[in-house]
C-alpha cells in the first residue's frame, strides 16, 4: 500500500460524516515487478519482533469486563463522571460510554482495569472505539489521551485527531500472554478549550492454540486451493454463495485444525454485525470467531499427518460497507479486497493470528490457486485477480470466471466502470478501469505507466508470470494505492501505480509476513520505484532522524500502530534509503544481481529479514554487521 500526503483513512461510524483518521502516513515512491519460475524459498520461519507464547491449549475469550460500560463502573476504576450517558455525546453501541476530558480546564481523568491474559494463548488483541471532539483550533496537540497496558504505552491521541464519529483502534498485546496487567486510559487537558476523548466497546480478545512441538518451522497448511462461487445483488455490493479450501499438511507435526482469516470483519462491529459471514461449515467443526472476528478456527475430524490433505467448505456472504476503501463502496462502485476467507499459516511461531491493521497490512499467506465464479448483472463490470472469461448467465446477467495460480489473495471490483486495455512489450494484458469523474486521458496515461512498469521491472527482477493485470482508478481512495495479486486500486498517480506494481513482486511473488516484517515489501517496493524513476537516493540517509531507541526499520505493525505517524517515514523512507546505501556498499551491478537472484530463490515463497541479510552478506566480502546496526535492520 502507498500513502499520499494529506490522505487519511475513513473510519466506520456515523453515516455520511468524516471520521477520525487512523495512521496518517507520509507519501513515498515505489515501483517494479518480478522473476522466473523457481522453487519456493526454504522453510525457515521468519524472525519475530514480538514473542509468541507456546504450550498449552487456549480457549478463545474476551477478557475485559464491562467493555461497553452498560453495567455501570465495575470492574473499572475511574475518575468521577467518566462513565456515563448523555452530555452531548453518543455511545458507539448501547447507551453508555466513557468520556475522559471535556472540561476545558487543567484536568486529568483516568480509567483502568486489571486483566488476565491466559498463558496458553499465542495471540492477544486489544481494541476499542474512540471518538474525539474538541474546541481547540490551533494545530498543536494541547490535550492528550494515552492508552497503556502495564507500563507500555500503546498509543497517544490528541485534539488533532478530532472528527465526527468513532474509529476502531487495535493493538497486538500478545507479549503479555500469561500475565495479569492493568489496562489504563489517561486523558489530560490543558487550561482552556475542551477536548473530549470518548471510549466505547473496549475488548481484549485472546486466542491461538499450541505452538508445534520443537518449533517446527515448516509453513502449513500448504498448497492451498480455493474454489468460490458467488452471486451478487443488482449493485454488486452483496455477494452470496459457497467457498471451499483444499490444503496439505507439509509439516511433520500433525495438523489438527486450520484457521480462516476473515480480514474484512475489521470493518464491522464484532460480534453483532460483521460484513463477512461464514456458515454451514463442512470438513471440520467451526469454533467461535476470534481476534476481533477476523479468525475462525475449524477443528478437523482427525489430525492430518505430513503429506495428508483435507478440504473445508462453507457458505459465504459478503456485504460491502460504504466508503472508498480497499474493502468499501464509493457510490455505484464496489472494491472487494481481502473479502474471501483464506487459510492462516502455522510455523515455528505457532498460528499467525495477528490483528487487522488499517495503518498498513496484516496479510500473510502462502501462494495459492483460485477459481472464482462471479454471477453478476451484465450492466456492471467485474475486474478481478487472475485471468477472466465472461459467459452469458440468466436473463440480464453475466458469469465471470477468474482463475489465478500461485497468488496470495484474490480481489475484485464491481460497478459501471469505464475501461481501456493495452498490452505490455512483454505480452501482459493490462486493463485500466475508472470511476466517473476521471478523464479518459488520465486513464490512458495510467495505462501507459502500467505497461511500462511491467516491462521495466520484469527486466530487472524477472518476467511477470500472470499474463494479465487490472487497475481500478478512483481519486477518492484515502490510502493512495493498494496492491493485490494482478489487481491494483489506485489514485491517478504514476508514482503510486509504479509502487503498487512493484508489490506484484515484493509481497506477491516474493511473499512476506506483512504484519511482522512490513519493511520487506514496502521498503523494497519503494526502492524499486526509485529505480524505475531513475532516483538514486543520493544523500537520503543524511535526513534520517530516529524518534527513539526503540524505532527500527524492521519493527512490526504492532509497533507502528502505536506510532502511526512514523510508519511511512521509517518503513518506506528510511527503508528504501537503507537499500540505496546497501547498493553503494555492494556496487550497482552486485546489488542488481542480488535482488534478481533473491527474487528467483524466493519465487512464490516467503522472504525473511534473516534470509535477505544472509543473501546480501554472501554478495560482498565486506562485513555488513555494522551496516545492519547503523540502519537498524534486525532479525
Amino acid at each position: 500500500m502507498r500513502r499520499l500526503p494529506g490522505r487519511r483513512p475513513l473510519g466506520r461510524g456515523l453515516p455520511g460524516r468524516r471520521l477520525l483518521a487512523l495512521g496518517a502516513g507520509v507519501a513515498l515512491a515505489t515501483a517494479s515487478l518480478a522473476a522466473p519460475s523457481v522453487p519456493a524459498s526454504a522453510q525457515a520461519g521468519p524472525a519475530k519482533p514480538k514473542p509468541r507464547t507456546a504450550a498449552a491449549d487456549c480457549a478463545p475469550a474476551q477478557v475485559v469486563g464491562n467493555g461497553g460500560f452498560e453495567n455501570g463502573t465495575s470492574p473499572w476504576t475511574a475518575s468521577s463522571n467518566v462513565i456515563f450517558t448523555g452530555g452531548g455525546e453518543t455511545a458507539h453501541s448501547g447507551s453508555r460510554f466513557a468520556r475522559l476530558g471535556g472540561l476545558g480546564r487543567t484536568h486529568t481523568d483516568t480509567l483502568s482495569q486489571s486483566v488476565t491474559l491466559p498463558a496458553g494463548c499465542s495471540s492477544a488483541s486489544l481494541s476499542f472505539w474512540l471518538h474525539v471532539d474538541t474546541d481547540e483550533t490551533d494545530q498543536v496537540a494541547y490535550d492528550k489521551l494515552t492508552a497503556k497496558i502495564g507500563t507500555t504505552t500503546l498509543g497517544t491521541f490528541s485534539n488533532l485527531d478530532a472528527a465526527d464519529g468513532y474509529v476502531k483502534k487495535t493493538f497486538d498485546v500478545s507479549a503479555y500472554a500469561g500475565q495479569t496487567v492493568t489496562l489504563t486510559f489517561t486523558g489530560a487537558e490543558d487550561p482552556s478549550l475542551q477536548t473530549s476523548f470518548v471510549l466505547d466497546d473496549v475488548a481484549l480478545d485472546v486466542s491461538g492454540g499450541t505452538t508445534p512441538p520443537g518449533g517446527d518451522s515448516t509453513r502449513t497448511p500448504a498448497a492451498p486451493s480455493y474454489t468460490v462461487n458467488l452471486t451478487s445483488d443488482s449493485s454488486g455490493g452483496t455477494w452470496t454463495g459457497h467457498e471451499s479450501a483444499s490444503f496439505t499438511n507439509a509439516s511433520a507435526t500433525p495438523l489438527s485444525e486450520v484457521y480462516l482469516r476473515l480480514w474484512d470483519n475489521y470493518h464491522g462491529s464484532c460480534p453483532s454485525s460483521t460484513p463477512i459471514t461464514v456458515g454451514n461449515v463442512t470438513g471440520g467443526t467451526a469454533g467461535s470467531l476470534e481476534v476481533g472476528c477476523t479468525a475462525l478456527k475449524i477443528t478437523l475430524p482427525a489430525p492430518l499427518n505430513q503429506g495428508q490433505s483435507g478440504t473445508v467448505g462453507f457458505d459465504l456472504k459478503i456485504v460491502v460497507p460504504s466508503g472508498a476503501d480497499r474493502f468499501g463502496r464509493d457510490g455505484s462502485y464496489n472494491f472487494i479486497g481481502n473479502a474471501l476467507p483464506v487459510l492462516a499459516i502455522r510455523d515455528a511461531s505457532g498460528w499467525h493470528l495477528d490483528p487487522y491493521t488499517n495503518n498498513g497490512e496484516s496479510f500473510y499467506s502462502l501462494a495459492s490457486d483460485f477459481k472464482v465464479t462471479l454471477d453478476h448483472p451484465t450492466s456492471i463490470a467485474v475486474p478481478a485477480t487472475g485471468t477472466s472469461v465472461d459467459t452469458p448467465g440468466s436473463s440480464g446477467r453475466t458469469v465471470t470466471t477468474a482463475t489465478a495460480a500461485k497468488v496470495r489473495d484474490f480481489a475484485w471490483g464491481a460497478g459501471p466502470f469505464q475501461k481501456i486495455s493495452g498490452t505490455s512489450s512483454g505480452g501482459v494484458k493490462v486493463n485500466v478501469y475508472w470511476v466517473s469523474g476521471i478523464s479518459s486521458s488520465s486513464a490512458q496515461s495510467m495505462l501507459n505507466t502500467a505497461t511500462n512498469a511491467l516491462d521495466v521491472h520484469s527486466s530487472r527482477f524477472g518476467a511477470y508470470p500472470y499474463g494479465e493485470a487490472d487497475v481500478i482508478l478512483d481519486n477518492n481512495f484515502w490510502f493512495g494505492g493498494m496492491e493485490y495479486p494482478g489487481f491494483v486500486l489506485d489514485l491517478v498517480s504514476s508514482t503510486a501505480l509504479a509502487h503498487e506494481f512493484a508489490h506484484q513482486w515484493w509481497y506477491g511473488i516474493v511473499g512476506d509476513d506483512e504484519y511482522n516484517s512490513p519493511w520487506l515489501d514496502e521498503a523494497f517496493a519503494d526502492y524499486s520505484t526509485d529505480l524505475y524513476f531513475g532516483d538514486d537516493g543520493a544523500g537520503c540517509w543524511s535526513n534520517v532522524s530516529w524518534a527513539s531507541s526503540a524505532e527500527k526499520i524492521t519493527n512490526s505493525m504492532a509497533y507502528w500502530d502505536a506510532h502511526s505517524s512514523r510508519y511511512s517515514t521509517v518503513v518506506y523512507g528510511y527503508g528504501k534509503c537503507a537499500l540505496h546505501d546497501l547498493r553503494r556498499v555492494l556496487g550497482d551491478t552486485a546489488m542488481a544481481t542480488l535482488l534478481r537472484n533473491y527474487a528467483q530463490s524466493h519465487w512464490y515463497g516467503v522472504s525473511t529479514t534473516a534470509e535477505f541479510k544472509a543473501a546480501a552478506q554472501a554478495a560482498t566480502s565486506t562485513d555488513l554487521t555494522s551496516f545492519w546496526s547503523q540502519h537498524r535492520i534486525e532479525g
